[in-house]
């Protein structure tokens, strides 16, 4: 389904590698000791947008600037971390990025973006209101509308997985969080083109179901809100592209509650010492939650960004 080899997300690694080093995973001893298993963490929060969506920027942006030669900007809507991905990659190619948050989005994935050049529109409720908006500022502006997955992220994102697969062939389940997708597509990908079989589990937030929904039924459904504070967990609607790929790549879909995210961040910061935003956690709760099941076994977790508002943080801290 996803057409991705071992060879096409190696090239994609090098150009993800022209602009950052690959990120480092660890089984942490206390991590394992408290889940009674041997947890390996991938850890995407130490990129340089502080996020795993930065590899898929890069890789985005170098094809559309082969793809398109005139194209003189870009647009997107995001919630903070596919947002700072592609400013980055913007900025550097010399192409301008108008970028739609949805009002009340967090203020400092805002400064964010806006420090690695993008200019920051806050417009909707939510993430799907935001999209709305960023469609209609491409065709007022004649920019390239960049959607939240294409090919050409998932290859540079699949860096990542290869990473891990690469350091420890053996995991039994890798916990993916899901959003739009990228991230789990890009850990089936990579598990696909290594011949592996791991099983995959995405893991959303019970106020954002959208995504598990659409798996047990096998089609894809929304939900009428994603009042999650996992922000990049908040999406009503699966992206149908990448909803195509996880649908038969992965082995089950779980949900977590705000709570056993919040709790997942207070263990991320106690056994490691490593900043979690609230989807970056979430696979560290769908492993908690499924404790029992994977007693005995070397499990991957993926930690897929670290950019929690401060004040948020605080509170989960307490």
């Amino acid at each position: 389904m996803h057409g991705l080899t071992r060879e096409t997300i190696t090239e994609a690694a090098r150009l993800v590698y022209q602009a950052m080093p690959a990120t480092p995973q660890y089984a942490w001893p206390l991590l394992s000791e408290r889940l009674n298993c041997a947890v390996w963490v991938k850890h995407e929060n130490h990129t340089p947008t502080g996020a795993f969506k930065v590899r898929g920027g890069i890789t985005f942006i170098h094809w559309l600037k082969r793809t398109y030669p005139g194209v003189q900007g870009i647009v997107t809507a995001t919630r903070g971390n596919h947002g700072q991905s592609l400013a980055l990659a913007a900025s550097a190619a010399g192409l301008s990025a108008l970028i739609v948050v949805p009002q009340g989005n967090s203020v400092e994935k805002n400064n964010a973006m806006r420090a690695l050049g993008g200019t920051v529109i806050e417009c909707g409720r939510d993430f799907d209101e935001a999209r709305e908006e960023a469609a209609r500022l491409a065709d007022v502006h004649g920019h390239y509308l960049v959607p939240p997955f294409h090919v050409e992220m998932l290859k540079g994102i699949a860096s990542y997985a290869l990473e891990l697969f690469t350091a420890v062939p053996d995991l039994h389940t890798v916990y993916v969080p899901i959003g739009c997708g990228s991230g789990i597509c890009a850990v089936i990908a990579a598990r696909d083109a290594l011949g592996l079989s791991t099983q995959v589990v995405g893991v959303v937030s019970t106020e954002a179901a959208a995504a598990k929904w659409s798996f047990e039924a096998g089609a894809v459904l929304q939900t009428p809100s994603a009042d999650t504070f996992a922000d990049g967990l908040a999406v009503r609607r699966p992206i149908p592209s990448a909803f195509a790929i996880y649908r038969t790549g992965a082995a089950r879909i779980i949900a977590v509650s705000d709570a056993e995210i919040a709790d997942a961040m207070r263990v991320y910061y106690t056994d490691t010492h490593n900043l979690a935003e609230g989807a970056g956690a979430a696979a560290l709760a769908g492993l908690m939650q499924e404790r029992p099941a994977m007693a005995g076994k070397t499990v991957g977790v993926i930690l897929s960004g670290g950019n929690v508002d401060r004040a948020v943080y605080a509170r989960v801290m307490g």
